[in-house]
């Protein structure tokens, strides 16, 4: 699909400018804090007795930078970059996208804030009190417009496949955020949930699995169906299946989040239909993957070459791992080995640093030298080091978790022949530590691929400055 000469567009790259750039510092800061936090786990004495460097309050700080500031920096960057390209429109209301970039990062900050001081409101991936969350409502509804109204002035016909993905991970993450954070406010960084009890558990989860469902997965497949078949520039290996796996993902995941109430007080049907919905959402997951992998089909020597294809396609792979893993762990007898177990923590990594992020270092690397004018990024090698570190760093977390979880599982249900239990759970934690201890090693070596994408980035900035001033309008010729 090339336009005539005479309709090019001229693209509006400022805002994807400045998200790509804070994604690549947010990334830094939002692991950093993890790797201190996966120290303070395993060495306790890292706390240094000063409440607001304790792990309760820098844990939701780690989750909220790694998944709203890096990954949602990520998304409004990627999206804003294609939404552009596919529709052959210049951004929908440029000043309001500026608000959004600066919006977020105000919601980011006042998070990096308020966190560590103990204002939280207890909600998994939710705990920003009243004043932010209205901040955030503000933001999103702007991205909503400026999304969709470049979609309303695009200038052909169709819609392509990514920004379907897009579309339902702003519409829904819309909807999420404002039912699950309806809140009395008591003070002004105080408020109580509009829910009491188990129905306040259950919309929690409803809104915690579909941040993963959508924020997390549908936003990174739009990702997936653009940056994939630019970097291996092949088609879409078919678009028929794109479809099925776009309407089967966003009708099945919404009824998922009951499985992480098995054995609670959530009525018994209710967790049973999140475990057959869970279980659902394993077909159209893998088709997606599927979808992805086979895009390269003619196109497998690039990957020896091509270290964006890498992060790319192997990111296609955990996430294929990590949904499968997802439906086995919601099979309620499977859960009740590993509910609250280290096994969990190991499959959230999985899709966190296998899936999201290699999908966005990726998609980054192939962005980051279009909005400085540059062919390339200024080290291809660097580029080829962070991959292989940052896989290694992977395969050690989730490996050492998954060895721990089951461990811990095992050790917490075990009985003596006279029904006490075999093991204090202080014995548990002993038995683990040099689990965590080889987490921590995995999680530095994350942190440090991310430390020289930024060194990367940055002298790619550097090459690029006598090129390409900030704000200057992206031709269509640097798509």
């Amino acid at each position: 699909m090339n336009p005539s000469p005479t309709t090019s567009p001229v693209y509006n790259d400022n805002a994807v400018r400045q998200f790509t750039i804070m994604s690549v510092v947010w990334g830094v800061v939002g692991m950093a804090v993890g790797v201190f936090i996966a120290a303070q786990l395993t060495w306790p004495e890292l706390n240094l007795g000063i409440p607001w460097l304790s792990y309760g309050r820098l844990r939701p700080l780690h989750t909220n930078a790694v998944i709203f500031a890096f990954g949602g920096s990520a998304l409004f960057a990627t999206s804003y970059y294609v939404v552009q390209r596919t529709c052959y429109a210049s951004i929908f209301l440029p000043k309001l996208a500026a608000f959004t970039f600066w919006g977020w990062q105000a919601v980011i900050v006042a998070a990096a804030v308020s966190l560590p001081l103990g204002y939280t409101s207890g909600k998994e991936y939710a705990e920003l009190e009243w004043p932010i969350d209205i901040l955030i409502t503000l933001v999103w509804v702007s991205y909503a417009i400026v999304f969709f109204g470049t979609i309303a002035t695009r200038k052909i016909r169709h819609i392509f496949v990514a920004n379907w993905f897009f579309g339902a991970f702003i519409i829904a993450v819309a909807l999420l955020h404002l039912v699950n954070s309806a809140a009395v406010p008591a003070g002004f960084m105080k408020s109580y949930s509009a829910y009491a009890g188990v129905q306040d558990a259950m919309v929690q989860w409803w809104y915690g699995h579909n941040a993963v469902g959508f924020f997390l997965t549908a936003g990174f497949l739009g990702m997936m169906y653009y940056f994939i078949p630019k970097q291996a520039e092949r088609p879409v290996y078919s678009y028929r299946l794109s479809i099925v796996h776009f309407w089967a993902l966003i009708f099945t995941y919404m009824w998922a989040g009951p499985h992480h109430l098995h054995y609670t007080a959530l009525p018994d049907w209710a967790q049973s239909i999140g475990m057959l919905f869970s279980l659902i959402l394993l077909a159209p997951s893998w088709g997606g993957m599927i979808n992805g992998v086979m895009t390269l089909s003619g196109a497998w020597h690039k990957l020896r070459d091509d270290p964006i294809l890498k992060f790319l396609i192997v990111a296609l792979s955990f996430y294929g791992m990590s949904t499968f893993e997802g439906p086995m762990m919601s099979i309620k007898t499977v859960n009740a080995l590993s509910h609250y177990t280290d096994w969990t923590v190991g499959h959230v990594h999985s899709g966190a640093l296998g899936w999201v992020g290699l999908i966005s270092m990726g998609s980054l690397y192939y962005l980051i030298p279009r909005m400085f004018g540059q062919k390339r990024m200024y080290s291809v090698r660097a580029i080829e080091l962070h991959f292989w570190i940052a896989t290694i760093g992977i395969v050690l977390y989730i490996a050492a978790m998954w060895i721990a979880g089951v461990m811990q599982g095992l050790m917490w249900r075990s009985v003596n022949p006279d029904g006490t239990l075999a093991y204090s759970f202080v014995e548990s934690v002993k038995a683990t530590f040099p689990f965590y201890v080889v987490r921590t090693l995995g999680g530095l070596l994350y942190l440090g691929g991310m430390l020289i994408m930024a060194w990367n980035t940055w002298k790619t900035a550097r090459a690029g400055a006598t090129v390409a001033l900030p704000g200057t309008p992206t031709a269509l010729a640097n798509a």
